[in-house]
């Protein structure tokens, strides 16, 4: 298989997953997330990167300013985040993540966590640490081609360095390649 079939069947892929948003645990009165897709994104990344201005918004994600200027709107309107000062004390102000914020991205989290656990019950450690591993790899050349690398928290770059391109073990790799 070629890279133009094999990204034609990881595109199809790519849009089934995102269609099982019914993986989740039911969340709220309605049943629906507490927050929409944009929303859990943004707060995702002020969660991991600490506070972030329109520009850091328009660096990490290449999209135009008026995008973020809607959705960090909204978000402030929710009380989702607030403006604080750069606390590297620059001139811009930064969106910074509420208390409110952080209660529903752990909800919606722990709901897509439990949907996701009962996908991946019945796998072998084996077959979760290489997926994660290509799905991890999958993300980062993503990342390097595109020049915006998602900031990752200490478990993720541990992890990240304990297996090769090939899923296993690095220390295995090397020691395998010795050989």
């Amino acid at each position: 298989m070629d890279a133009r079939e094999a990204a034609e069947r990881i595109e199809r892929e790519l849009l089934i997953l995102t269609r099982h948003k019914e993986m989740r645990a039911p969340r709220g009165p309605r049943g629906g997330d507490p927050l929409d897709q944009s929303a859990y994104v943004l707060l995702n990344r002020i969660e991991t990167q600490g506070p972030m201005s329109i520009p850091d918004f328009v660096e990490a994600f290449g999209l135009a300013a008026s995008t973020f200027t809607r959705q960090t709107s909204a978000l402030l309107r929710n009380g989702l985040v607030e403006r604080a000062l750069d606390p590297a004390g620059g001139v811009a102000r930064k969106f910074r993540i509420t208390e409110e914020g952080v209660r529903l991205l752990s909800e919606q989290r722990e709901g897509i966590v439990t949907g996701l656990s009962t996908v991946v019950a019945d796998w072998t450690p084996d077959r979760l640490d290489r997926f994660i591993a290509d799905l991890r790899q999958f993300n980062t050349d993503i990342e390097r081609i595109t020049g915006r690398p998602w900031p990752r928290n200490a478990e993720d770059t541990a992890d990240a360095n304990d297996t090769d391109h090939d899923g296993r073990s690095a220390v295995g790799a090397v020691t395998a390649d010795r050989d």
